[in-house]
């Protein structure tokens, strides 16, 4: 069993948990940390109240019960609270289906209620901005700099799958990226024509970066390695700063960006999903509410009823 926090062991069970989300499931080492935290978490709960996940058929509803309050009382947030609920549901079904537990604790607990947020994007106007920035084309890093914005909006990547990338996986002559999304679905990106060029510009300058020996990454940081997603955000922030925006982006926010600025221009709900490389219709349906705000303004400025008092309703 490994240690993932200070004095605290899991269990084989949930050792074998995160070992099968690993390789049936092909989660991110990202998210497996996380579930692992949130394991622990549990088990050091367990551990204070003389139980433990080693006898998981001895746990009760109101273990998990517990278990929340005392997170509530730690002040953890609501979206902390309900993935380490998720967590502990996936981990009591997984037991079920290996046949060493007949009934989920977790069973009838509720979902802490969670305030309803929508994806923060940038309008048009702030995206060109963005991208329409100058910046110095003798520098490598700032070429770099532009292709991965000019990928991370044209595409919709996520920032891990832009990162993720290597040369091999860039074809210019077909238009399409070759992306490594979550769960290990791969599906085809395709590149818009401001992207391709900047994606052109520096892969011809990649070499003066120092790319490490048999360094295949596309975008590579300052050392020669991969590109860190914390050195990402600094770029975007930066590149924030030169055009003149009040606030830094995410690069998630250009993902959101692209997502709502094609369901703005009547695409498909389908179609985008297919683009973002989402598992479920309702995930691309949080941009739809950017979508209602636009007509609802189209209608107050332009409808002649839209500001009449006292209309009779027809």
């Amino acid at each position: 069993m490994r240690k993932t926090a200070p004095e605290t062991m899991l269990p084989q069970n949930a050792e074998a948990f995160l070992a099968r989300l690993a390789v049936e499931k092909g989660y991110a080492l990202a998210t497996l940390d996380a579930y692992g935290s949130d394991l622990t978490y549990f088990e050091q709960y367990l551990n204070l109240n003389g139980r433990s996940l080693v006898r998981p058929e001895a746990l009760t509803r109101r273990d998990i019960q517990g278990f929340l309050a005392e997170q509530h009382r730690a002040r953890h947030s609501k979206t902390s609270m309900a993935r380490r609920l998720s967590c502990l549901r996936g981990f009591f079904k997984h037991l079920i289906r290996q046949g060493t537990l007949e009934k989920s604790p977790a069973e009838g607990v509720t979902n802490p209620k969670l305030a309803k947020t929508h994806p923060k994007s940038l309008n048009v106007d702030q995206a060109f901005a963005l991208l329409d920035a100058p910046f110095d084309a003798r520098d490598p890093r700032a070429v770099r700099d532009k292709a991965l914005a000019e990928l991370l909006y044209g595409s919709g990547l996520r920032v891990s799958e832009a990162l993720g990338l290597d040369c091999s996986d860039v074809n210019l002559e077909s238009g399409v990226a070759r992306v490594m999304g979550k769960g290990s679905k791969e599906r085809l990106a395709p590149l818009s024509d401001t992207a391709m060029a900047a994606l052109r510009a520096y892969m011809e300058v990649r070499g003066s970066l120092g790319p490490a020996p048999g360094e295949r990454r596309l975008f590579l940081g300052t050392r020669g390695g991969p590109l860190p997603r914390p050195e990402a955000n600094r770029i975007l922030t930066a590149l924030c700063a030169k055009a003149g925006l009040p606030a830094a982006v995410s690069p998630h926010a250009l993902r959101h960006s692209f997502a709502s600025h094609l369901l703005q221009s009547g695409a498909d709900m389908r179609a985008v999903q297919e683009l973002l490389g989402h598992a479920r219709l309702s995930t691309t349906q949080r941009y739809t509410h950017l979508n209602l705000a636009q007509l609802t303004q189209v209608y107050d400025k332009a409808h002649p009823r839209a500001h009449e008092d006292g209309a009779d309703d027809g």
